[in-house]
């Protein structure tokens, strides 16, 4: 595992109004360097491995990281497994620089939840409730200073209940425009099938990670059309037919939920 890079500074120059949020270890900690890389062997050598067959089809990620060291990787989000396949699926040696956006309401519920959000998932929390705008400053602040981050996100912002794509939030938008950061389109085939929202565990079976093309910066409308292209050559119906106004609804402004 290579070394922790990360500067504590970047911490304590964080906006004093951003400090009291549950955030994870972000310094030379070897004590969650070693919980991170437990969860590692767990989540791919074990679960994603003998419980839930995980294929991963697509560019490679190690080709990836080559070329893109500041990335948004979406993808569509109908299962509680979905943020943890996708980490699965990267290899564990980028971890470091690897964070999710996690709804605070969930991740961060309880000490059990937070200690593992913090120290397995590095889980940025996002107050689904907020107004304040906190979340969206923070995830700015670190895909601006930081020298490598990838961070994986959820635009439809909820899980979809019958597992159709629903239309994206702006806030992968603001994320990547205002910090020019390209988002990587990927899509989970298989996800409500095996832990569907409101199942207490996941059932054993097949999961298909797609991992497609680089996208430039650019309006929410933009990226929810060039996604829904790229997913209907995987899927055809992944979309509720009647969908037809891409990116309509969004939020008015950067406060309101991502």
């Amino acid at each position: 595992m290579k070394d922790w890079n990360y500067e504590n500074e970047q911490w304590t120059k964080l906006p004093t109004y951003l400090k009291h949020l549950p955030l994870f270890t972000r310094h030379i900690d070897m004590f969650s360097v070693f919980m991170r890389f437990l969860w590692s062997i767990f989540l791919k050598n074990v679960a994603f491995k003998f419980y839930i067959r995980l294929q991963v089809k697509g560019t490679p990620f190690k080709e990836i990281y080559r070329t893109q060291p500041k990335l948004i990787i979406i993808s569509n989000h109908a299962s509680h497994l979905d943020a943890v396949s996708i980490a699965a699926s990267i290899p564990r040696r980028y971890w470091l620089n690897l964070y999710i956006a996690a709804a605070k309401d969930y991740f961060f519920t309880n000490a059990l939840f937070t200690f593992f959000s913090k120290h397995c998932l590095g889980a940025i929390p996002i107050d689904r409730k907020d107004r304040r705008g906190e979340a969206i400053n923070l995830i700015l602040k670190l895909l601006t200073e930081l020298p490598r981050m990838w961070l994986i996100i959820f635009p439809e912002g909820t899980r979809s209940k019958d597992g159709k794509i629903q239309e994206f939030k702006r806030g992968v938008s603001i994320f990547s425009e205002r910090t020019q950061t390209p988002l990587l389109f990927t899509y989970l085939e298989g996800n409500m099938e095996l832990w569907p929202k409101g199942q207490p565990i996941p059932l054993p079976g097949k999961l298909v990670l797609h991992v497609g093309p680089v996208h430039p910066p650019g309006p929410i409308q933009q990226v929810y059309a060039a996604y829904k292209q790229w997913v209907l050559t995987i899927n055809p119906n992944a979309f509720h037919a009647a969908t037809t106004s891409e990116g309509e609804g969004e939020a008015k402004d950067d406060s309101e939920q991502v």
